[in-house]
């Protein structure tokens, strides 16, 4: 089916390749028991290398592989076919498409970008199932790996999509669930999503390290998104200084946020944030979340004042925090400068929230992050982002701690009323808390690791 209808929105997203089984349709689990009672059945011992083996072949190549290798069925013929009809019925009668996904392809489509599917399985399997569940015109056509001479773990099955679909390879995004296809269409150098879910048996560490995106559902996942996002490039010059403004129910004060505004270069508003963000009359330039904790005055003027918006539904994985500094990531990247990332109202009154945006800065440590509320500052230090911080005269008498977050973190402390010299702390132990600033040139500097160090206001 043509996209080119009119009067359709356009999107600097020209195309997209979707895998079929295990991304469009939750079919996995149904291969994965056709393979193995296969194996069980004529008492083939299923190890890790002949299951990896089985899935990278299309579907007509497993069938004979099977018939030739072990002998399954009086032919490869007759095992494909005999083969093929249980499949179809698995599609018809038991096989569900991922929540969201319809609204995902609507969303491609009403936006003009051309949609195809590549696949393992044979086209007219693939048919019944976008059959069963009415997504046959979402998809100009259906290529089986086959007919591209090549398989998912070679890139040239990706370049052949590529070329019958017509867009550019920096305007593509493709959309796979095996982590050896995600990694192979990631290495190629197209845009990958990985949609991965709990029930497949993949590897979340290695899927995550090869794609762009992981998303645990369609519910992660929209058009802005992937608009929004921007693959890191060389530095150029500079630093981007971006504040994201979250939701706590205990928000900082206006002043503070108006102060930290001024002081930054791009203010992300995430979801409730926008509510403290029109309270201090500072307007942001993305606003992102799933406006589920937002009051509708609110919303309005965030979508008015904003100039960029990422939104998604409330039933998704990732938290507003976390997709917020995605989004700040994606700017820095595009401007070709590193990023140094400011939080605030974040942590007041919920202290699982508090040791959740604790981790998020953990996790973004290499963009010297820091968390500002009114009554404290927090910055994690580590040789990765920044190592050092120099309190200043300005913190003479107060209260600072310093609390490991990693296992042998190396933390020197000069200019307190207890110093430290390279001391290997264990992470979280106490001895780093309650201390007291004496020296105007006091300072922490996390040698190896990584620490949370707090000053009370």
């Amino acid at each position: 089916m043509s996209n080119s209808a009119p009067n359709r929105k356009t999107s600097s997203i020209e195309g997209a390749i979707f895998d079929c089984d295990g991304t469009l349709v939750d079919s996995m689990p149904m291969w994965n028991a056709l393979v193995e009672e296969m194996f069980d059945t004529h008492g083939i011992p299923k190890t890790p290398e002949l299951l990896a083996t089985a899935e990278a072949y299309n579907f007509d190549d497993m069938c004979f592989w099977f018939h030739d290798q072990f002998g399954i069925g009086e032919s490869g013929e007759s095992l494909l076919e005999e083969t093929r009809q249980g499949v179809r019925k698995h599609y018809v009668n038991d096989i569900p498409m991922f929540e969201g996904c319809k609204r995902f392809l609507d969303e491609l489509r009403d936006h003009g970008v051309r949609m195809l599917i590549l696949s393992a399985t044979t086209e007219p399997e693939v048919r019944v199932a976008l059959a069963a569940h009415g997504l046959e015109d979402y998809f100009e056509r259906v290529i089986q790996t086959s007919e591209t001479g090549s398989d998912k773990e070679h890139p040239e099955a990706y370049q052949y999509a590529l070329d019958a679909l017509g867009t550019s390879k920096e305007g593509t995004w493709v959309f796979e669930d095996a982590p050896f296809a995600v990694r192979t269409a990631h290495d190629f150098g197209l845009k990958t999503v990985c949609l991965y879910n709990d029930h497949d048996g993949r590897d979340y560490d290695f899927c995550a390290a090869n794609c762009d995106i992981l998303a645990h559902g369609y519910g992660e996942l929209s058009l802005a998104l992937l608009e929004d996002y921007a693959r890191g490039t060389a530095l150029t010059s500079g630093v981007l200084h971006a504040l994201v403004v979250d939701g706590s129910p205990e928000p900082s004060s206006t002043e503070l946020v108006a102060k930290l505004a001024q002081a930054s270069d791009y203010l992300i508003a995430a979801d409730r944030g926008a509510r403290r963000c029109l309270e201090a009359g500072v307007a942001p330039h993305m606003f992102c979340g799933d406006a589920d904790s937002l009051d509708p005055e609110a919303l309005a003027w965030a979508q008015e004042a904003s100039s960029a918006q990422v939104r998604y539904p409330s039933e998704k994985y990732a938290t507003d925090l976390a997709l917020a500094i995605d989004c700040a990531r994606h700017e820095a990247n595009r401007r070709g400068m590193a990023l140094a990332l400011t939080i605030t109202c974040a942590s007041g009154g919920r202290p699982d929230h508090a040791l959740a945006v604790l981790g998020c800065a953990y996790n973004n440590r290499d963009a010297m992050p820091r968390v500002v509320e009114d009554s404290y500052e927090l910055r994690v230090l580590s040789p990765e982002g920044c190592a050092r911080w120099d309190w200043g005269a300005g913190a003479l008498g107060c209260t600072a701690s310093v609390i490991p977050l990693a296992q042998e973190a190396n933390v020197s402390e000069g200019g307190m009323h207890w110093n430290l010299s390279h001391r290997h702390l264990d992470a979280l132990v106490d001895e780093g808390v309650s201390n007291v600033i004496e020296a105007a040139d006091a300072f922490v500097e996390c040698h190896e690791g990584a620490v949370a160090a707090y000053l009370m206001r």
